[in-house]
């Protein structure tokens, strides 16, 4: 008699405390996916504060290169007013690549090279990328195992039946992945 009393109300109570485990996990890794994102912000939001200034100190050398500037200027409104991570991705991508070629406008002026204050805004740039990478980097490993959590036995059922949703990886284009190519 006490093995079924235990059978009706263990086995109820263990598939709800299950459920919460799973529900609660899940809720976890969007915070971290949320938390994640913010990093990538924050990180973003001073390359978009550094740039200005870069344009600014090249504008002083090389004041010809206008059309250049409305590309690098254009490329920052558009990366500030991306909305969903693969937007970002894609103005983000849009961005490095404009400021790269701000950069080698900027190899054509030696006088630019040798400016102290061109040199720390390069460096505070080269700093900025390298922590925006590592904060993608953060951002895609909290995506791919919340994504694995949604796809996974038996969470997949908890997952559906509260509404939880892929989240999207913060990718690179195709010319970021393709291998550069070293002519001498």
């Amino acid at each position: 008699m006490w093995l079924l009393y235990y059978i009706f109300i263990g086995v109820p109570i263990a598939v709800i405390g299950w459920l919460v485990i799973i529900y609660n996990s899940l809720i976890s890794g969007k915070q971290q996916i949320q938390e994640a994102w913010s990093d990538i912000e924050v990180q973003l939001k001073r390359r978009y504060d550094l740039i200005p200034n870069v344009i600014e100190t090249v504008k002083g050398y090389a004041s010809h290169e206008r059309n250049l500037f409305e590309k690098v200027t254009q490329a920052r409104t558009a990366a500030m007013g991306a909305k969903s991570a693969q937007e970002h991705a894609q103005s983000e991508n849009m961005l490095s690549n404009t400021l790269k070629t701000l950069f080698a406008v900027a190899e054509n002026y030696p006088d630019l090279k040798a400016n102290v204050n061109f040199l720390d805004l390069q460096r505070e740039l080269a700093d900025t990328e390298n922590k925006i990478q590592a904060s993608r980097r953060f951002y895609n490993g909290n995506v791919r195992d919340f994504n694995i959590k949604i796809q996974s036995f038996p969470s997949n059922f908890v997952a559906r039946a509260f509404g939880f949703k892929e989240a999207e990886f913060f990718d690179m284009n195709e010319r970021e992945k393709a291998v550069p190519t070293v002519k001498f």
